[in-house]
């Protein structure tokens, strides 16, 4: 199949649409079940390079939540703790592949975000992480295959309708692309930049003290950033991008956008969070939105009389200003990565507010003195890649 038609573009004036290979060849996919539209398919495959991508360079399951072409989450296959399952909504009995564990872990990081979002993973889809899709909204899936009992649970989902794509593992595209913008064709050498290990041996801060761990974390915010509309900022902890600022025209706001995902992560496994006393009948979504509300300075919306009673089944405890400020306070261990230079000290500040203690950014800016300044203040290692990942 050298080309596949779709139901309209971006939005629905814009037809006709499709995919197609320039080539003559054929599609290196193929649609197991729905049928995916035309940001489908851009979620598809940026995220499907972008796992591919983390399994080689780390060696672990990895997955990602995509929503308009930029990932909500990413993650390699660690156990969940038992906190995180809680957070989650998995059982505390349920047995998880690692595959498994990095969808969910992915899709966690953001779930407000990642409502209807497109899956994908670098192994093969099994039972486990098929039964947790089906139980969330989400608009589709691509993985390299599927076990004959997970294609079985994901073909019931929307009523058969849920999008299903299998993509050809071994397929690597051609080394110059071209895209059109206004009738004007614009053509670049496909980003094949491998991000590895050795890209973080340069460290420019007092502090040279590089655990593993951390670098493999600064590896996962790297290749999160790869596939992330720019300006991009990623925190990462434990192998899991746990707040992805994108699309920002200033890089601080990039990095106070990825901060606040990352503080509310953080928040959602505070105790008074933890023990929110929910109705039976709310539904995974409607705790996520009044979870989120619940924390943010709008929280009257859902613990004010007359609210509550919409959610809960007593008025919960105030989450005050002071205590949520505590609790961020308590985070630590974080790793941070930037698409591009720090221009100013104040991405470091923040960062360092949300626990940032690992930084990884090209460096390069007039100022690199006053960033590392800033960074040598809070003891942070700081790698300078010496590489720029603008996506667009």
């Amino acid at each position: 199949m050298n080309e596949l038609e779709l139901k309209y573009g971006c939005n629905p004036n814009q037809k006709p649409a499709r995919i197609f290979m320039k080539d003559g060849s054929d599609l290196p996919l193929k649609v197991l079940s729905g049928r995916p539209g035309f940001i489908n398919f851009l979620d598809a495959f940026n995220s499907w390079q972008l796992v591919k991508e983390l399994k080689e360079a780390t060696g672990m399951p990895s997955a990602a939540s995509f929503k308009h072409v930029s990932p909500a989450g990413a993650a390699v296959g660690k156990p969940l703790s038992e906190v995180e399952r809680k957070i989650y909504f998995v059982r505390e009995d349920e047995e998880l592949s690692p595959i498994a564990c990095a969808y969910i872990r992915a899709r966690g990081a953001d779930r407000l975000s990642s409502y209807g979002d497109w899956a994908a993973l670098s192994d093969v889809c099994d039972a486990a992480t098929a039964r947790y899709l089906k139980s969330e909204v989400s608009d589709g899936i691509i993985a390299p295959g599927y076990t004959e009992e997970a294609l079985q649970i994901l073909s019931t989902k929307k009523k058969g309708g849920y999008n299903v794509v299998q993509i050809d593992p071994d397929y690597e595209p051609a080394e110059k692309e071209c895209k059109d913008v206004f009738g004007i064709t614009f053509e670049q050498g496909h980003n094949n930049f491998k991000i590895d290990h050795d890209l973080l041996k340069n460290i420019v801060t007092a502090n040279k003290e590089l655990p593993e761990e951390a670098a493999i974390d600064m590896i996962i915010s790297l290749i999160t950033l790869k596939y992330t509309q720019s300006n991009s900022v990623c925190y990462v902890k434990n192998g899991q991008a746990i707040g992805v600022g994108a699309g920002q025209q200033s890089r601080v706001h990039c990095t106070r956008l990825a901060g606040n995902k990352a503080d509310n992560w953080w928040l959602r496994q505070n105790p008074k969070v933890l023990e929110l006393p929910f109705r039976d009948d709310i539904k995974r979504a409607e705790r996520d939105n009044a979870i989120d509300v619940y924390i943010s300075d709008e929280y009257e919306d859902v613990t004010a009389d007359g609210n509550w009673q919409k959610v809960f089944t007593r008025q919960p405890e105030i989450f005050s200003h002071e205590e949520k400020k505590a609790w961020i306070a308590t985070q630590s261990g974080l790793t941070v990565g930037s698409d591009a230079f720090f221009p100013f000290g104040d991405n470091v500040e923040r960062a360092h507010k949300s626990g940032a203690q690992y930084i990884a950014e090209p460096g390069g800016s007039i100022r690199d003195d006053n960033v590392i300044e800033t960074a040598d203040k809070y003891g942070i290692v700081m790698a300078f890649t010496g590489m720029r990942l603008f996506h667009h």
